[in-house]
């Protein structure tokens, strides 16, 4: 009867949750919409992580028949808007322009490249067409980079820069090569907010086309020992803020299982030429990270950068 009695109260205790609470489901560990019992329908989306501090997701195809979210990062403050990091289209780009405008009637003033990569820079002349005045801040690495496109970033970080916008310090952050070689973050420190573009990505098989990956994995190291409230990646879902955080080791460890599954093999002397001809991706094994989004046309790019750091022909 006691036995009764207390499923009972468990079952009448549910039931006074709240509708949100009863449908409550675990976060799913990955980075596939579907997967996630996600719609194309809910994207573009924003969640406020701080007052006036909001991440932005849009939806871009993957290299499977999924998608990817890019993820961007909007302050708003009394004197202006900042944004960190662009979509990959003027279409993209312009949409949200217009969510932004939702939020604010504020100009955008500060566009912070963190990625040069096309996803996150080839929608920017969307940014130039709405707010003509706005100023494109990138590293000078990218800078280099984006010197033969429209709108290339006209001022640079080399190590750390305070923007102050009405009350709001925002620093943009210079932690160290990762993903591009040129990569830039943005902390509020209000909110302890990290935006660390594709320093970070979330649930996403390590892309290593243009990366430095000993470098990346101290530049993780580096965010971490920030203790942000927040850290948001440039690529994947934004979850709750411990999840981000926890998630953020794991993709530091996907990286150093890469690079060191890489090493094993070219200390073992397998051949692996060029990206596309690499006997070593094909042997590679993959571990836990085997079944992580993305990783299919990876394992030869990420095989060979690894193999041209270890021999000294990366870029200093």
């Amino acid at each position: 009867m006691i036995k009764l009695a207390a499923s009972f109260a468990i079952v009448t205790a549910l039931l006074s949750l709240p509708a949100s609470a009863q449908n409550w489901q675990p976060i799913q560990k990955t980075a596939d919409l579907y997967e996630r019992g996600l719609k194309t329908s809910d994207f573009p989306r924003t969640k406020e992580l701080a007052p006036g501090v909001y991440s932005y997701e849009a939806l871009r195809s993957g290299n499977t028949a999924s998608y990817m979210t890019t993820v961007s990062l909007v302050v708003v403050t009394n004197d202006g808007v900042l944004v960190a990091d662009g979509q990959g289209s003027d279409k993209d780009t312009a949409q949200m322009v217009e969510v932004i405008k939702g939020l604010t009637p504020q100009p955008i003033k500060y566009v912070i490249v963190c990625s040069d990569h096309g996803d996150h820079t080839n929608g920017n002349a969307a940014f130039k067409a709405a707010y003509p005045d706005v100023v494109f801040v990138s590293s000078q690495a990218s800078q280099k980079v984006m010197a033969s496109k429209p709108n290339p970033p006209t001022e640079t970080v080399a190590d750390k820069r305070v923007i102050k916008m009405g009350k709001t310090n925002i620093e943009v952050l210079n932690l160290g090569r990762a993903h591009t070689g040129g990569d830039l973050t943005v902390y509020v420190p209000a909110g302890k907010v990290l935006f660390l573009g594709e320093v970070y990505f979330h649930r996403l098989f390590p892309a290593m086309r243009t990366a430095f990956p000993s470098e990346w994995l101290a530049t993780i190291k580096r965010a971490q020992a920030m203790n942000a409230n927040w850290v948001i990646p440039g690529h994947g879902f934004v979850d709750d803020q411990q999840t981000m955080k926890d998630e953020l080791e794991e993709y530091r460890k996907s990286l150093e299982y890469v690079v060191g599954e890489a090493k094993r093999l070219h200390d073992a002397k397998v051949p692996c030429v060029s990206a596309t001809d690499c006997e070593a991706a094909v042997k590679a094994h993959w571990g836990p990270y085997a079944s992580w989004s993305l990783k299919y046309g990876q394992e030869g790019l990420d095989t060979f950068r690894v193999y041209q750091e270890l021999d000294g022909q990366l870029p200093k």
